[in-house]
């Protein structure tokens, strides 16, 4: 099994981001888990990397060769698979992927994560996609759900399919039991024949 993490390139102020991506790799690698991430050695990136190894994890890296040119890319990971374009690093960590977690992060972060889980409403997946809390980061972001909800612009079934978890152990426990949403539009695709995206 595998998980695709998006997380910050940057750490954030608070030290318990890094922390968590620490512990996140750390949980996912005793549990016999790999990651597959952006492939950057900075920021929560790095950190949630470095961790899954150091614990003796496997850790599979995609980024475009734009950013591995700009000497960003992680040098000591199980395998750095390098695409030519952003699309084509999204389509391959989820083609590897069972599962996604967003850690804290900005924009890019967010890119991915949402992403990944209308891919999910649509049925061109059918994987679980979490995100990690970690000090209420993700609140503003999940009560903003909650508004698109009640008023009637996100399904209260896709609304509820994201996962909140707080620990690499809970994430998995919650992957296991997940099961996919009947697809957002009626006579929609069937999960599991479903084209990769």
């Amino acid at each position: 099994m595998r998980v695709a993490v998006f997380a910050g390139s940057a750490s954030g102020v608070s030290p318990r981001f890094r922390e968590a991506a620490v512990e996140l790799g750390r949980a996912l690698a005793e549990a016999g888990v790999g990651i597959v991430y952006g492939g950057g050695h900075v920021g929560l990136m790095g950190a949630v990397a470095d961790a899954c190894l150091a614990a003796g994890g496997e850790v599979i890296g995609v980024m475009p060769r734009s950013l591995v040119d700009r000497e960003i890319a992680h040098l000591g990971l199980t395998a750095l698979q390098v695409t030519e374009t952003m699309h084509e690093r999204k389509a391959a960590m989820a083609e590897q992927a069972d599962a996604f977690v967003a850690l804290p992060g900005g924009a890019g972060t967010l890119e991915e994560l949402f992403e990944v889980w209308t891919w999910q409403h649509l049925a061109i997946h059918a994987k679980p996609v979490a995100v990690l809390e970690v000090d209420d980061f993700w609140r503003p972001l999940l009560e903003a759900l909650d508004t698109m909800t009640v008023n009637g612009f996100l399904k209260p079934k896709l609304r509820s399919t994201l996962l909140v978890t707080r620990d690499g152990a809970d994430l998995l426990a919650q992957a296991k039991a997940w099961r996919p949403p009947a697809p957002k539009w009626a006579g929609g695709l069937d999960p599991a024949a479903a084209p990769k995206p």
